[in-house]
């Protein structure tokens, strides 16, 4: 697609949605006023160039944001959950009919192909109707006491308003994950986006308030666009959001967690991740070739689950190298709506900078470069954040290594017994995903042992990057704590009662102690 074509996809694009020239990125139930206010310019990745502005939110707005949405979620807690579930269930059922033109809007501003821009809409599908039937599945537990005429069991009570900051390489399908398992809870959901992917967050808003308002429901969900981390410290510090659900750097998270966590708020903390994937000489050389690709090179390594490092089995080391190699020389990179491209651009030229010099670092460390990354231009897409992706035959003790580059910087490495493979897996701060590529069931089994894989997600025979809603999402030691989306993360969004009754005519105590009036 030339430059000129690309003009016209964002046209139509812009044009479909709505979100041509000033926008607001402030919304509490309606969309804030343009005049007087601070504008952020959003611009493609794919070629650079303007796309739209938008409206950022001042600490006045903030504050209204919160009244509101504490306003909105003493009436959203009274309807029943499998009410929710339905009001949730439609907004996915609107989701699908927007599926096309939100996922090209994902494109356009973060550069993902359309098949990935399309996907990231298709999990908030996912997310929506997952939420819709864990409506009636928020279940309390029933325990037998030891007083007569006593009745003890648990029940799951809203929160309140939540916080979600969310990173730009899933603009949309991270928010969906909270906000609509917190919605079927009983809570409402305040949403920072990253200014990077702010016009994606704008697009979803309009989406899903149009929807919310046809519906007759309370304008459950909100939306502060700000410059930087700015609403992130309103966030954190604010006493009237009891749990920050936050996706993003280390650093930035580990300073959020304490200061939510010095007003006894909660936090769920997603942060960086160095996956790496096993390859024995047990494996499937075709299966753990694509699946260390597309772990490698999916969103141009700007994935948390993107795989970072290989550990390959001596015996197969040159052969797999070599293929993979080969893999490398013949991706197509360019415009991400080019038939063919797997590889589209990076966020912006501060993440070109950071991954070129993280390449010079690896080598200057004793690396040996094995598939040369660098800095390319794209015909017709001259302004474009583009690289080819890079692969390092690196050592354990090289300090880069531990370190997450966002972008497709691949270290490979060599093992010879399965126990140094598992002690070079673990041996790094982060603990997100991982992955082994082997047809024996003791491999697969040891990695999957108390004594493998320290990370939060397993993966055998298949990628590290990518994840179903169903399970439940996140990781260990530096990547944080807390889960999102399956199984029973939605507790994080609720609190938990003991409840005692007592229907008998007397009080008998607990531990047989007495206390007779």
């Amino acid at each position: 697609m030339s430059g000129q074509n690309f003009d016209s996809f964002r046209e139509g694009t812009l044009n479909a949605l709505g979100l041509k020239g000033l926008n607001s990125g402030i919304f509490d139930g309606q969309w804030k006023d343009l005049k007087g206010r601070n504008v952020y310019k959003s611009s493609s990745p794919v070629d650079g160039k303007h796309i739209a502005d938008l409206t950022l939110a001042n600490r006045e707005d903030f504050d209204s944001i919160v009244r509101n949405s504490r306003k909105i979620f003493e009436e959203w807690r009274e309807y029943t959950a499998p009410r929710r579930g339905e009001i949730i269930r439609s907004l996915g059922d609107l989701l699908v009919r927007k599926k096309k033109e939100l996922g090209a809007l994902v494109t356009l501003e973060v550069g993902k192909t359309p098949s990935e821009g399309e996907g990231e809409i298709q999990e908030m599908i996912d997310v929506a109707y997952f939420a819709s039937g864990l409506s009636r599945q928020l279940y309390g537990l029933t325990m037998g006491s030891e007083r007569p005429f006593h009745r003890l069991y648990e029940q799951w009570v809203p929160l309140g308003p939540v916080g979600i900051i969310s990173a730009f390489n899933f603009p949309a399908a991270v928010w969906s994950w909270n906000s609509m398992i917190a919605a079927v809870c009983g809570d409402t959901a305040i949403w920072k986006p990253s200014t990077k992917a702010a016009l994606v967050a704008t697009g979803v808003m309009h989406a899903v308030s149009e929807a919310l308002s046809d519906l007759g429901a309370p304008q459950i969900f909100s939306l502060m666009v700000s410059r930087g981390n700015e609403g992130g410290e309103w966030i954190s510090n604010e006493p009237g959001i009891p749990l920050v659900s936050f996706t993003g750097s280390t650093n930035t998270g580990r300073n959020l967690y304490q200061k939510v966590s010095s007003r006894m708020g909660r936090s769920i903390l997603e942060l960086g991740g160095n996956n790496a994937a096993i390859v024995t000489e047990k494996s499937d050389m075709n299966v753990a070739l694509k699946g260390v690709a597309f772990g490698a090179l999916a969103t141009a390594g700007q994935r948390c689950t993107s795989t970072r490092r290989v550990i390959i089995q001596d015996s197969i080391y040159e052969e797999f190298v070599g293929k993979l190699q080969k893999v490398y020389s013949n991706v197509k990179i360019g415009n991400p709506n080019d038939p063919g491209v797997l590889v589209g651009p990076l966020i912006d030229g501060k993440a070109v900078k950071t991954y070129l010099d993280a390449i010079e670092t690896a080598r200057k460390q004793g690396g040996k470069v094995l598939h040369q990354g660098k800095s390319m231009k794209i015909q017709g897409l001259e302004e474009g954040n583009y690289v080819s992706p890079t692969i390092v035959e690196a050592k354990q003790d090289m300090p880069i290594v531990k370190v997450e580059t966002f972008g497709p910087l691949l270290y490979v490495f060599k093992y010879h017994s399965f126990d140094e493979a598992l002690k070079m897996h673990n041996d790094v701060p982060q603990g997100l995903s991982s992955a082994i590529f082997t047809t024996d069931i003791r491999e697969e089994e040891e990695f999957l042992s108390a004594r493998g894989s320290d990370c939060g997600i397993a993966n055998v025979n298949t990628s590290t990057a990518g994840a179903e809603i169903g399970g439940a999402f996140g990781g260990e030691k530096e990547t944080g704590y807390g889960r999102e989306s399956g199984t029973d993360s939605w507790k994080a969004y609720m609190r938990r009662q003991t409840v005692t009754k007592n229907f008998g005519k007397d009080v008998p105590l607990s531990q047989g102690v007495k206390f007779d009036v």
